[in-house]
Protein backbone atom coordinates (compact mmCIF):
# COMPACT_ATOMS: atom_id res chain seq x y z
CA UNK A 1 0.00 0.00 0.00
CA UNK A 2 1.36 3.29 -1.19
CA UNK A 3 1.41 5.80 1.49
CA UNK A 4 0.35 9.10 0.85
CA UNK A 5 1.04 12.59 2.41
CA UNK A 6 -1.62 14.33 4.47
CA UNK A 7 0.48 17.66 2.77
CA UNK A 8 0.83 16.59 -0.59
CA UNK A 9 -1.82 19.31 -2.09
CA UNK A 10 -0.22 22.20 0.28
CA UNK A 11 3.14 21.79 0.78
CA UNK A 12 5.49 23.53 -1.80
CA UNK A 13 8.64 23.75 -0.86
CA UNK A 14 10.15 27.67 -0.93
CA UNK A 15 10.96 30.71 1.19
CA UNK A 16 8.04 32.15 2.38
CA UNK A 17 7.17 35.48 5.04
CA UNK A 18 9.26 37.91 5.97
CA UNK A 19 12.43 36.52 4.82
CA UNK A 20 13.89 39.09 2.36
CA UNK A 21 17.67 40.38 4.26
CA UNK A 22 17.54 37.15 6.80
CA UNK A 23 20.28 34.81 6.19
CA UNK A 24 18.66 31.09 5.86
CA UNK A 25 19.82 29.92 8.83
CA UNK A 26 17.44 32.62 10.49
CA UNK A 27 14.62 31.25 8.95
CA UNK A 28 12.12 28.84 10.67
CA UNK A 29 12.70 25.65 8.52
CA UNK A 30 9.13 23.63 8.21
CA UNK A 31 9.34 20.23 6.93
CA UNK A 32 7.10 17.62 6.55
CA UNK A 33 8.14 13.71 7.78
CA UNK A 34 6.90 10.82 6.14
CA UNK A 35 7.15 7.03 6.30
CA UNK A 36 7.63 6.90 10.25
CA UNK A 37 6.06 3.95 12.13
CA UNK A 38 3.70 5.21 14.93
CA UNK A 39 2.41 3.21 17.50
CA UNK A 40 0.18 3.58 20.44
CA UNK A 41 0.79 1.33 23.10
CA UNK A 42 -1.91 1.40 26.21
CA UNK A 43 -2.27 -0.32 29.41
CA UNK A 44 -5.70 -1.60 30.43
CA UNK A 45 -6.72 -0.16 33.68
CA UNK A 46 -7.31 -4.18 35.11
CA UNK A 47 -4.04 -4.90 33.66
CA UNK A 48 -1.52 -6.24 36.37
CA UNK A 49 0.83 -6.84 33.82
CA UNK A 50 4.54 -5.61 34.95
CA UNK A 51 6.17 -3.77 32.11
CA UNK A 52 9.87 -2.60 33.66
CA UNK A 53 11.40 -5.60 31.54
CA UNK A 54 9.99 -5.05 28.16
CA UNK A 55 12.29 -3.12 25.86
CA UNK A 56 12.00 -1.82 22.54
CA UNK A 57 14.65 -1.48 20.04
CA UNK A 58 16.55 -1.06 23.50
CA UNK A 59 14.50 1.18 25.04
CA UNK A 60 12.42 1.16 27.81
CA UNK A 61 8.85 2.49 28.55
CA UNK A 62 9.43 6.49 30.43
CA UNK A 63 6.97 6.70 32.86
CA UNK A 64 8.07 9.88 34.00
CA UNK A 65 5.15 12.56 32.88
CA UNK A 66 6.19 14.03 29.86
CA UNK A 67 9.35 12.44 29.35
CA UNK A 68 10.67 10.58 25.88
CA UNK A 69 13.09 7.96 25.24
CA UNK A 70 15.31 7.70 22.02
CA UNK A 71 17.74 6.38 20.33
CA UNK A 72 19.35 7.20 16.84
CA UNK A 73 15.89 5.41 14.97
CA UNK A 74 12.97 5.67 17.68
CA UNK A 75 11.72 7.70 20.14
CA UNK A 76 9.01 6.23 22.83
CA UNK A 77 6.94 9.21 23.90
CA UNK A 78 4.83 9.21 27.51
CA UNK A 79 1.24 10.62 26.34
CA UNK A 80 -0.08 9.92 29.84
CA UNK A 81 -0.44 7.57 32.63
CA UNK A 82 0.32 3.78 30.86
CA UNK A 83 -0.62 5.37 27.58
CA UNK A 84 3.14 5.57 25.07
CA UNK A 85 3.40 6.40 21.61
CA UNK A 86 6.52 4.88 19.72
CA UNK A 87 7.53 6.75 16.52
CA UNK A 88 10.29 4.75 14.54
CA UNK A 89 11.95 5.09 11.26
CA UNK A 90 12.39 0.92 11.63
CA UNK A 91 8.92 -0.59 10.52
CA UNK A 92 9.87 -4.24 11.55
CA UNK A 93 9.25 -3.30 15.08
CA UNK A 94 5.43 -3.45 14.85
CA UNK A 95 5.62 -7.16 15.01
CA UNK A 96 8.12 -6.90 17.77
CA UNK A 97 5.49 -4.51 19.59
CA UNK A 98 2.77 -6.68 18.80
CA UNK A 99 4.72 -10.40 20.43
CA UNK A 100 5.95 -8.11 23.52
CA UNK A 101 2.61 -6.77 24.94
CA UNK A 102 -0.20 -9.21 25.28
CA UNK A 103 -3.69 -8.72 24.16
CA UNK A 104 -4.99 -9.19 27.37
CA UNK A 105 -3.23 -6.58 29.10
CA UNK A 106 -2.01 -3.84 26.12
CA UNK A 107 -3.94 -2.21 23.26
CA UNK A 108 -1.29 -1.96 20.59
CA UNK A 109 -2.68 0.12 17.76
CA UNK A 110 -1.09 1.08 14.25
CA UNK A 111 -1.45 5.14 13.77
CA UNK A 112 1.63 4.93 10.83
CA UNK A 113 -1.41 6.19 8.28
CA UNK A 114 -3.69 8.61 10.42
CA UNK A 115 -1.36 11.26 11.19
CA UNK A 116 0.65 14.50 9.77
CA UNK A 117 3.59 15.32 10.98
CA UNK A 118 5.22 18.62 11.05
CA UNK A 119 9.20 19.20 11.74
CA UNK A 120 10.06 22.58 12.69
CA UNK A 121 13.42 23.57 13.51
CA UNK A 122 14.79 27.61 14.17
CA UNK A 123 15.45 29.89 17.42
CA UNK A 124 11.65 31.39 16.76
CA UNK A 125 10.23 27.87 17.15
CA UNK A 126 8.71 28.07 20.69
CA UNK A 127 7.22 31.76 20.35
CA UNK A 128 5.57 30.97 16.72
CA UNK A 129 3.94 27.75 18.47
CA UNK A 130 3.06 30.51 21.27
CA UNK A 131 0.50 32.06 18.97
CA UNK A 132 -1.83 29.70 19.04
CA UNK A 133 -1.08 26.75 21.55
CA UNK A 134 -1.61 27.63 25.68
CA UNK A 135 1.27 25.46 26.56
CA UNK A 136 4.02 27.17 28.71
CA UNK A 137 6.80 26.54 26.24
CA UNK A 138 9.10 28.22 28.55
CA UNK A 139 9.17 24.46 29.99
CA UNK A 140 9.41 22.39 27.20
CA UNK A 141 12.70 20.74 27.33
CA UNK A 142 14.76 18.40 24.82
CA UNK A 143 13.50 14.80 24.96
CA UNK A 144 10.21 16.35 26.53
CA UNK A 145 6.61 15.57 24.68
CA UNK A 146 3.00 17.38 25.34
CA UNK A 147 -0.55 17.10 24.23
CA UNK A 148 -2.17 20.39 23.53
CA UNK A 149 -4.09 22.32 20.73
CA UNK A 150 -3.08 24.82 18.28
CA UNK A 151 -5.90 26.68 17.32
CA UNK A 152 -8.17 24.36 18.16
CA UNK A 153 -6.52 21.34 16.30
CA UNK A 154 -5.16 18.42 18.58
CA UNK A 155 -1.48 18.17 18.34
CA UNK A 156 1.54 16.13 19.94
CA UNK A 157 4.29 17.89 20.62
CA UNK A 158 8.27 16.07 20.72
CA UNK A 159 10.91 18.28 21.24
CA UNK A 160 13.58 16.39 19.76
CA UNK A 161 16.51 19.22 20.27
CA UNK A 162 17.21 22.31 21.92
CA UNK A 163 20.04 23.96 20.12
CA UNK A 164 18.93 24.48 17.43
CA UNK A 165 15.25 24.10 18.34
CA UNK A 166 13.72 21.13 16.87
CA UNK A 167 10.17 19.28 17.42
CA UNK A 168 7.85 17.69 15.82
CA UNK A 169 3.92 18.31 16.06
CA UNK A 170 1.65 15.21 14.97
CA UNK A 171 -2.09 15.67 14.28
CA UNK A 172 -4.51 13.71 13.12
CA UNK A 173 -4.57 13.24 9.23
CA UNK A 174 -8.09 15.03 8.91
CA UNK A 175 -6.64 17.85 10.34
CA UNK A 176 -3.33 17.84 8.64
CA UNK A 177 -3.99 20.58 5.92
CA UNK A 178 -5.58 22.72 8.55
CA UNK A 179 -2.62 22.63 10.94
CA UNK A 180 -0.23 23.44 7.89
CA UNK A 181 -1.91 26.66 7.05
CA UNK A 182 -2.11 27.34 11.29
CA UNK A 183 1.40 27.14 11.62
CA UNK A 184 2.55 28.69 8.30
CA UNK A 185 0.57 31.42 9.03
CA UNK A 186 1.94 31.70 12.49
CA UNK A 187 5.73 31.57 10.58
CA UNK A 188 4.94 34.46 7.99
CA UNK A 189 5.91 37.04 10.58
CA UNK A 190 9.40 36.36 11.04
CA UNK A 191 10.23 34.72 7.65
CA UNK A 192 10.10 30.47 6.98
CA UNK A 193 11.57 28.18 4.50
CA UNK A 194 9.40 24.94 3.52
CA UNK A 195 12.07 22.01 2.64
Amino acid sequence: MTLVSPLENVLKKGLYGDYEGKSEDKLTKFKEIKNLLIVQIVKYKNSSSQIKEVSIDGLSLPHEVLKVISNNDSRILWCGPENWLLISKKKDLLQIVQKSFSENDFAVTDLSHSRAIIQLEGKNVKEILKKGCPYNFNELKKNNCVNSVFNGITITIDMINDNPINLRLFALRSFGESLYHSITDACLEDGYEAI
